[in-house]
């Protein structure tokens, strides 16, 4: 199993030191829960679905290195709504993986109804999303009809039994998927009063045989505007005989604190209205220009004076920058070994990310795809490489470079561009 000891909500014990950060960046929705309203917000109150800002992935990626230098006792970084990360897949899979950039030492957590988490279920495992919890009302259609108004698949929008069906095969698929992949898993369920909570254990029997670790019985918490707004909220006497119930197959959790989803800091120290203008104000962030995020250019040079080494042969790249007094260069950076195959150039990729350009005297395809897949533009050219930066920044066309033997490889590349060097 992954490390649950700096979860919060996976661990009861570790809620009184570590806290987590929810990133609002998935407004939309593909299912109508009866017990859900994402209308309007009050920074006063605390329930799912809610958020004072909505963020896109490189807003998010500044606000979570606000609020970590605001709260060191973050441990967490989670998204959860306000609508489904997975009705927003390309903005969270995006969100996970400049987190996983600059803070790779973040727990990473998605919380889901689970309708289209199946397409993803490799994705979530490779950007280290360690933690999943999927809301399973009901494993029975029939009672799943009750609670949902339409499930919404692509562009077809079902409902009744036949939507209730579905999104159940997909949840199932989802919990198993995960924990086929070695992710921990909790199962939230929301007990309804005359809906559902007669059949809450037979959902925990489900779920605990697909494997999942922990199921968190949720009270239903009225909406005005909702079908279910005239239902009265379960107390104590109703829940706590139910966990007990369904403790009897799966693991309980038993400190909720039905989290915004802007949610920041320790369960029982939610941050969310005092470090609202901080989330407010970054969702204003304008994003950043090619300039600022890929300020320097990679250059393959034997001597440091001119770009005349094969991309392949390089055993290490010069990082040149632009500044007031001309081009100077940065730093040097070292080059993924030779042999690797495609995975070289992935590296190679990831060591110059802050790179718009790279210049070798020669390349093969493979790599050049690599790089302009990833932003890097891959230029072959010859000469000095100040006059060869100055035509780069300004615009210019690079092609005046390219040397007469750019076609060549060098004495040990067969022109595969597999990474032989």
């Amino acid at each position: 199993m992954k490390d649950t000891t700096r979860h919060p909500c996976f661990n009861k014990d570790a809620a009184g030191s570590c806290g987590r950060v929810h990133l609002p960046v998935a407004p939309k929705c593909n299912i109508q829960c009866n017990y859900c309203n994402r209308k309007y917000d009050c920074v006063n109150e605390s329930r799912p679905g809610v958020s004072s800002a909505v963020l896109k992935p490189f807003q998010a990626a500044e606000y979570m290195g606000r609020i970590l230098e605001k709260d060191s006792r973050i441990t967490v970084a989670g998204i959860a709504g306000p609508g489904d990360p997975f009705a927003n897949a390309p903005e969270v899979l995006e969100t996970m993986r400049l987190l996983k950039e600059r803070h790779p030492d973040l727990l990473f957590c998605l919380s889901s109804n689970g309708l289209n988490v199946p397409p993803y279920l490799d994705e979530i495992a490779a950007l280290g999303v360690s933690h999943v919890t999927i809301t399973i009302n009901a494993v029975d259609p029939v009672i799943g009809a009750k609670i949902y108004s339409w499930i919404k698949d692509g562009n077809v929008v079902y409902r009744g039994e036949q939507g209730a069906k579905l999104l159940l095969d997909r949840q199932l698929k989802a919990v198993r998927g995960l924990k086929e992949r070695g992710v921990v898993v909790k199962v939230n369920t929301i007990v309804i009063p005359g809906v559902n909570e007669d059949h809450i254990p037979e959902v925990s029997r489900v779920v605990s045989e697909l494997g999942a670790d922990i199921q968190n019985l949720i009270p239903l918490k009225p909406s005005q505007g909702t079908p279910f707004a005239g239902l009265p909220e379960p107390g104590h006497d109703v829940v706590v005989p139910l966990r007990k119930a369904a403790g009897e197959f799966i693991e309980q959790m038993t400190h909720c604190k039905r989290c915004r989803a802007d949610a920041v800091g320790l369960l029982a120290e939610d941050r969310s209205g005092e470090l609202c203008g901080t989330l407010q104000a970054c969702s204003k962030l304008k994003p950043l220009t090619v300039e600022q995020a890929r300020p320097y250019v990679a250059v393959a040079s034997r001597e440091g004076m001119l770009v005349n080494q094969h991309l392949g042969e390089a055993v290490r790249f010069q990082i040149w920058g632009r500044g007031d007094d001309g081009y100077r260069m940065i730093e040097e950076r070292t080059a993924p070994k030779p042999g690797c195959g495609p995975k070289r150039w992935e590296q190679l990729a990831s060591t110059l990310k802050d790179c718009r350009a790279v210049l070798a005297s020669a390349m093969g395809e493979q790599p050049k795809m690599f790089l302009e897949e990833s932003g890097i533009k891959a230029h072959v050219c010859s000469g000095f490489i100040d006059e060869a930066l100055e035509t780069l920044y300004s615009g210019g066309d690079m092609d005046v470079y390219k040397s007469r033997k750019s076609g060549i490889g060098g004495s040990c590349c067969a022109g595969t561009g597999l990474g032989c060097g």
